[in-house]
């Protein structure tokens, strides 16, 4: 009897295992005739792959734990998914998450053309790695073809998913045909939540309101403060130098390989996060305490006027930064870490406080806060914050000065907490602020005095020069009393 001729064929196509037998098909189960040796090791994944997947459980992380940007890209966090990230990839990974946040309102809408009853239920992950995937194929520079097949490989790897990769090809696909039509809606206000948008047009109007929402829908440039020469830094960085001293670049570039870096002649800070600091008027020799002082870009511009100064927050971690930024910056401070409730720190001629509030000021820094933060929020903070201003006093010397500040534009946290301050405390009164201590911007000083900043100030030809954070601060003085 002679011997049969066998030969295993793995088709591309089904990569089903089949024996060939003179000539006639027998089908046969993968596991009858495994590979040896090296070759039965699964095939690596795309390149690309990985920083993608990240990205999509980042997306989840923030939005459905209410994690921050800062702390899912923090790579010492406990069980931080991009620690094992390349700095490229993790740069990459968060690039994907801002414009995804940023854009969010104008992504889902994008998606939900081609889903018309939404993502399936018990989908898992298969939402934000298609709101991933749509912020590529629509805000960055990354080609169609990469963004559509690595989303669909992250959806096939994920078993809970894996069925729902066909609906995500095709999804994806019809997002790239039509992304002209589908990433310039007419609405300013889709990327904001109802709620948000509802507060703006109520406390601004309609007309800054939409400002303000279209300013958060642009990505804005790096700010720094120097320590000296502004207008020469600025010429060296390839900058411009803002109304406020600021400078303003246009530059992608990482921030520790700029020239000035290491030799601590600036430090990264946004123009309007820079006001505060300034209005309090600090001088060498005095005592100056820094409430709730990380990241420390407010401690290091005090630090800088040469007033011995405390600065104290609640975070070691950060505290820890703090005092590396110091280091490098060639400043020093006396860091506390502590509770400013309770903290007991002394006596003080002027203090900072930075309270913690809503930060609905910095989204166009941080647009993750849009969505990870609900109207709810505002009047829980609003009491912890008229609790930190009366502990704020108690260490304030009679004459002494206190600025506060808050990163919101929501004025319950701003202009109502510093109204009910002078309500019920008669040995405060208000030190109103002179448009010629920020640079002119009259635009920015309330009828009160009080220092307003919006997004949509500052305006400028080109967009990615425009824009400030929204920041309220008040200066306020303790009276002296006979």
């Amino acid at each position: 009897m002679a011997r049969l001729q066998w030969r295993i064929v793995v088709t591309r196509a089904r990569r089903a295992s089949v024996l060939i037998c003179h000539g006639s098909i027998l089908t046969k189960s993968p596991w009858q005739f495994r590979p040896r040796g090296k070759q039965s090791e699964a095939p690596p994944s795309p390149p690309g792959l990985a920083v993608r997947t990240v990205a999509a459980a980042i997306l989840a992380d923030i939005a459905g734990q209410g994690l921050t940007l800062d702390e899912c890209f923090d790579p010492e966090a406990p069980n931080a998914r991009v620690a094992e990230l390349e700095p490229r990839d993790r740069a990459l990974a968060r690039s994907i998450v801002v414009t995804s946040f940023r854009r969010l309102g104008t992504i889902r809408a994008a998606l939900a053309k081609f889903m018309e009853k939404g993502p399936p239920r018990k989908a898992h992950s298969l939402e934000w790695t298609l709101v991933g995937a749509a912020a590529q194929i629509l805000f960055l520079d990354v080609p169609d073809h990469a963004a559509v097949d690595l989303a669909v490989h992250s959806v096939k790897s994920d078993p809970r998913t894996a069925a729902f990769a066909a609906l995500a090809n095709a999804v994806l696909r019809n997002v790239a045909r039509n992304a002209d039509e589908l990433r310039a809606p007419a609405d300013p206000f889709v990327d904001a939540p109802n709620w948000l948008s509802a507060r703006w047009r109520a406390n601004y109007g309609e007309e800054t309101a939409a400002a303000i929402a279209r300013a958060h829908q642009t990505e804005p440039t790096l700010d720094l403060t120097v320590r000296s020469d502004p207008a020469g830094w600025a010429e060296r960085l390839g900058g411009i130098v803002l109304p406020t001293g600021s400078l303003r670049l246009d530059t992608h570039a990482p921030i520790a390989e700029l020239p000035g870096y290491d030799e601590g002649q600036w430090w990264v800070q946004d123009a309007a996060a820079s006001l505060p600091a300034r209005l309090l008027r600090a001088e060498p020799g005095m005592r100056v305490a820094d409430l709730c002082s990380a990241p420390g870009g407010k401690t290091a511009q005090l630090a800088a006027t040469g007033a011995q100064v405390t600065a104290l927050d609640r975070s070691a971690g950060r505290q820890k930064r703090l005092a590396a930024n110091l280091s490098r910056l060639g400043l020093s401070a006396d860091i506390r870490v502590g509770d400013a409730l309770s903290a007991d720190i002394g006596v003080f001629d002027a203090i900072l406080l930075d309270a913690p509030c809503s930060a609905t000021g910095t989204i166009r820094r941080h647009p993750d806060v849009a969505w990870n933060k609900f109207a709810g929020d505002i009047a829980t903070l609003s009491t912890l914050q008229s609790k930190m201003i009366d502990r704020a006093i108690a260490m304030l010397k009679p004459g002494g000065t206190l600025v506060y500040c808050v990163c919101s534009m929501e004025p319950e946290e701003g202009e109502g907490r510093v109204a009910a301050l002078l309500r019920r405390n008669p040995d405060i009164e208000r030190e109103p602020v002179a448009a010629a201590e920020i640079g002119g911007l009259t635009e920015c000083v309330t009828a009160d005095g009080d220092l307003r900043t919006l997004p949509s100030h500052l305006p400028s030809d080109n967009p990615r020069h425009a824009g400030l954070d929204g920041f309220f601060a008040a200066r306020l003085r303790r009276r002296v009393r006979p």
